[in-house]
C-alpha cells in the first residue's frame, strides 16, 4: 500500500519521503519541515494515532496538514484521529485521483 500512495503521489510531481512504521516517521521527520504527512492508522511499533500526537508535540510539525489514510471508517477512530490533530481522513481503498486531490487542496 506504501508503495501504492509513493508512486501515485510521486507521479503527480511530489518530492515523497516513506517511512517504515511510526517511529521510524518521528526519526526521519526530526530533520525539518515537509508539507504534508500522510499515515496509516493501523502500523506496527506505533500506530498512526500516537504519530501524530508526536508529531503535533514537535513545534516543527504543530500546524503540518496530515492526513490518515486507511481502511478504519469508524466515527470514534475518526475522532480519535481528528482530537490527536489528523487534518483530514481518507479511507482505502482509494481512488488515486482522490488522494491527489486532497494532498493538493491541504499543502501549503
Amino acid at each position: 500500500m506504501r508503495d501504492m500512495v509513493s508512486f501515485t503521489l510521486k507521479s503527480a510531481g511530489f518530492e515523497v519521503l516513506e517511512a517504515e512504521d511510526g517511529i521510524q516517521a518521528v526519526d526521519m521527520l526530526k530533520a525539518g519541515a515537509v508539507d504534508v504527512i500522510v499515515t496509516d492508522l493501523n502500523m506496527p511499533n506505533m500506530n498512526g494515532i500516537d504519530l501524530i500526537r508526536a508529531l503535533r508535540a514537535d513545534p516543527t510539525h504543530k500546524s503540518t496538514p496530515i492526513l490518515m489514510l486507511t481502511t478504519e471508517a469508524d466515527g470514534i477512530k475518526k475522532e480519535e484521529g481528528k482530537n490527536a490533530g489528523a487534518t483530514g481522513w481518507i479511507v482505502k481503498p482509494f481512488e488515486p485521483e482522490k488522494l491527489v486531490s486532497v494532498v493538493s487542496k491541504v499543502c501549503p
